[in-house]
């Protein structure tokens, strides 16, 4: 076993095969380096399994001769005859499971968009060219490659190409103004964007941005649609089809040397200060594709409909995932409530998932509609928790809700919400609110608990004591990429820390109460009340603000600004909003804006859970 490394700040144990060897991400490049120290990671009182974890990157077996050498008073033994070999180990990695599904269910479906169609073998023959051009194009193992698109399947496919060329890629939110995506292609220093041709007007102004900055641009290759012609004439460019067409069918796929090698890189927000860049490795995508899979309960050959985004952690790893089962991917350009009923009466959809939003929205349309679906389709839900009347609501018209919990942090499902066989006779309502509690790790996750981030001991199963929720495990992030002083805060204790706060009942499953950063989530996208506060600060008219979430009936929350007024300035609701949607993304700007003091404690704290209240009350 060896340390993965992130320039020196950072511990974080993996299992390696080579010993000698850790993995480190530097610029926008994976490197090896030698281990020669061994290195303790941080007891801590809660801990199950690793109380006392020690890792000795010096530890060295002979395989076949079964000698044995003693780190720590505790003696390692290779059993006589055994070793690793490339007869009974290949490094885990996604990649994997199309190949196996071009085998399994070659003339199976694949992917449905519109009137166009797939099978398996046809994806794995257009994935391996892509690989080959991009390889041809320059890119090496280690690179990173951004994607700017919709759900539509060239991103299903660059998700399997970019690895098997070797890359790792970078998919950024398609929701991004100009601004934070200059800022996210300069710190991921991508060689190639790949952009959709609707949104090529923002790429357009975000690589202008980008050259005021001296960095190099990326390359870029535009994902057009029959009859569309490019407008970027200024820059250097391919056509995404016409790339394909150029690759060698033949070519030989790049597979990671380490499972732990990073496979994704993405962004927990589009902030333009200090954004974070979170690594997902070949190893964890592989286990959480499975996990994903098993927990939504899909079988061979389910039908996915992709209502959720796919640049969010990967579309919590289904892009990947479908593949395991040779499922049918269909994909959407946007998500219309018309479009999804349609479709799912049309291609049997059998699997979806989507954020509280999008379970409202159905909820909502479907009853007014007086719709209801000829077949049960499972939907699981994340990224805030969803009231009880939603799941209610929706469950009334044909959906069956499961609910999970996570961040991107740990490749988005951490935990599930499993449902145990005798609740099935409690009331309608009781089963409602046990449904959206966050619930119990998932396979792949080692821990999870409710811990006191200052003892770093658990919380009781009374319902009641509060702590924050933290993980460890293999499905937890490598680190933030270029950020080792946050990756090192993050696992503080041998944990990682979400910064959500929560209870856990006397069965075992937690529950979100709150959130220590005061996060909001609208529509599944995390907003950062900071980043909001501090463009409203920029308005020459402002004193003081504070920003919190305000419950909403569809977008589940949205940003509420407390504003005080410097002396002598009048300014309305309305200016202060327009004002935030001319410099930040519309979905981060607020909703409701109240002009009056901040009310401060004794040290001159703001007290935001007083404004809250009074969010809640609006």
């Amino acid at each position: 076993m060896t340390l993965a490394l992130l320039n020196s700040d950072r511990v974080c144990l993996h299992l390696n095969r080579n010993p000698n060897q850790a993995t480190t991400i530097s610029g926008n490049r994976i490197l090896k380096k030698s281990l020669n120290s061994r290195v303790d990671l941080r007891s801590s009182t809660c801990t199950m399994h690793y109380s006392n974890i020690r890792c000795a990157s010096s530890l060295q077996v002979s395989h076949l001769t079964g000698s044995k050498e003693e780190v720590d008073g505790i003696t390692w033994r290779e059993m006589e005859g055994t070793g690793d070999c490339s007869s009974n180990y290949v490094p885990l990695s996604p990649i994997s499971f199309l190949e196996r599904a071009a085998q399994v269910y070659r003339n199976y479906t694949s992917v449905i968009y519109g009137a166009y169609k797939y099978t398996w073998e046809e994806t794995h023959i257009r994935c391996v060219k892509l690989a080959s051009a991009l390889n041809q194009l320059g890119i090496r193992r280690g690179d990173i490659v951004a994607t700017l698109g919709p759900n539509i399947p060239a991103m299903l496919e660059l998700h399997f190409a970019i690895p098997m060329a070797g890359g790792i890629i970078c998919p950024l939110n398609r929701r991004l103004d100009a601004n934070m995506l200059s800022t996210l292609l300069k710190h991921s220093e991508a060689k190639i964007l790949f952009v959709d041709y609707q949104l090529i007007q923002v790429v357009k102004q975000a690589l202008n941005l980008l050259n005021q900055t001296n960095s190099k641009s990326p390359l870029i290759v535009t994902i057009s649609e029959p009859n569309f012609l490019s407008q970027i004439n200024h820059i250097r460019k391919y056509d995404y089809d016409t790339l394909i067409d150029t690759g060698d069918a033949s070519f030989n796929v790049i597979r990671p040397n380490n499972e732990c090698d990073p496979i994704s890189l993405n962004y927990t927000s589009g902030t333009t200060s200090s954004p974070k860049g979170v690594v997902y490795s070949h190893r964890g995508a592989y286990l959480n594709a499975i996990t994903s899979v098993f927990i939504h309960g899909m079988k061979e050959r389910s039908t996915f409909l992709w209502s959720l985004p796919m640049f969010h952690c990967n579309g919590w790893c289904f892009t990947w995932g479908v593949a395991i089962v040779g499922g049918a991917n269909v994909c959407i350009r946007r998500f219309d409530v018309q479009d999804v009923y349609d479709s799912i009466l049309v291609n049997k959809v059998t699997h979806m998932c989507g954020a509280p939003t999008v379970l409202n929205m159905l909820a909502n349309s479907f009853a007014t509609n007086d719709r209801k679906l000829p077949h049960t389709v499972e939907i699981m839900t994340g990224g805030a928790p969803p009231p009880p009347s939603i799941i209610s609501k929706i469950e009334k018209v044909g959906f069956r809700v499961s609910h999970i919990y996570g961040l991107t942090e740990t490749y988005g499902p951490g935990t599930f919400s499993l449902w145990q066989p005798e609740w099935d006779f409690l009331s309608y309502e009781e089963r409602m609110r046990l449904k959206a509690r966050q619930g119990v790790k998932h396979l792949a996750m080692e821990e999870v608990d409710v811990v006191d981030p200052v003892t770093m001991k658990c919380v009781e199963c009374d319902g009641e004591s509060v702590g924050e929720v933290m993980f460890r495990g293999n499905t937890v992030m490598s680190g933030y990429f270029k950020d080792p002083k946050a990756t090192k805060e993050a696992f503080a204790g041998g944990w990682f820390h979400t910064g959500d706060l929560a209870i856990k009942h006397s069965d075992g499953y937690i529950e979100i109460k709150d959130r220590y950063k005061d996060i909001i989530i609208s529509g599944g996208e995390n907003i950062c009340t900071i980043e909001v506060e501090s463009v409203i600060y920029s308005h020459p008219a402002v004193l003081e603000v504070a920003v919190v979430a305000r419950p909403h009936e569809h977008w589940g929350q949205t940003p509420c600004a407390f504003v005080k007024l410097k002396d002598g300035f009048c300014v309305d609701e309305k200016e202060i909003i327009k004002y935030c949607r001319d410099r930040m993304p519309h979905f981060m700007a607020p909703t409701t804006v109240i002009f009056q003091d901040l009310p401060r404690n004794s040290t001159g704290k703001v007290q935001k859970f007083l404004l809250r209240d009074k969010a809640k009350s609006l």
